[in-house]
């Protein structure tokens, strides 16, 4: 008798969970557990997940894409919160809360997503209280990104929060670049979403790029920034920060 192959939808979706820090080293039962609790979607750019409001159906999972999770202001001007991509999880808060989400959710590009259907998932801590645990860990981690963002908004104009930008993508212990080998930076959402990221809007961004090109401090093609400079934009960052 031939072996019952693995479902492929099961299969795909085991791949996504262990690639999600919040179930790394989960066993594959546990693993099939959280899988039979989820529903795959795809959404176009510019779809929305949710609203802020709106009744929770769980948590989500980005499998491809990027999603941006924001808020729009009494002015209606929108702030984004974070843009969640490949792996990462996001609106875990809303588990724990009757209130709905507290955002909006909206992808950036074409995307697939998991929906960890809450129901299912919160009767499931109950047994397992080491996921809560998990759980806890992952919206501290949001936490400290929000406050990150919070500190990097109160830099004063789009110059001084993009290099800021630009230097934390340099990795540790990184060596100084060479004419042939700049550090180089490939942009994994669009120009706009960054911007927005940013606080900005596209025009402004851009022209903040060319800026920065023009100073030698870097080289743009496309979705990949090259950093010919690093001490430059240091130097840059803190004259700009009065320091």
């Amino acid at each position: 008798m031939t072996p019952a192959r693995p479902d492929a939808r099961l299969v795909a979706l085991h791949n996504t969970l262990r690639r999600c820090d919040l179930f790394a080293g989960l066993s594959s039962e546990d693993l099939s557990q959280i899988a039979q609790l989820t529903v795959l979607r795809s959404v176009e750019r510019g779809e929305y997940l949710f609203h802020e409001g709106e009744a929770s159906r769980g948590f989500y999972i980005v499998q491809t894409g990027s999603i941006c999770v924001h808020r729009v202001n009494a002015a209606g001007k929108e702030q984004v919160i974070y843009v969640f991509r490949s792996g990462q999880t996001f609106a875990e808060a809303a588990l724990a809360t009757e209130g709905g989400y507290p955002a909006d959710a909206r992808a950036t590009e074409p995307s697939t997503v998991l929906l960890v259907q809450k129901a299912g998932f919160v009767e499931l801590l109950k047994q397992r209280p080491e996921l809560a645990l998990r759980m806890l860990a992952s919206m501290a981690i949001h936490l400290r990104t929000l406050i990150g963002q919070l500190e990097d908004l109160t830099m004063k104009d789009v110059e001084t929060r993009l290099a800021n930008w630009l230097l934390k993508q340099l990795p540790a212990g990184a060596a100084p670049p060479t004419p042939t080998q700049p550090h180089l930076i490939t942009l994994s959402g669009t120009k706009r979403a960054l911007a927005a990221e940013l606080g900005t809007v596209s025009e402004t961004f851009s022209r903040t790029l060319a800026k920065l090109r023009e100073l030698g401090l870097i080289e743009v093609d496309g979705p990949r920034i090259s950093l010919l400079d690093p001490a430059g934009l240091k130097a840059l960052l803190k004259r700009n920060l009065g320091e």
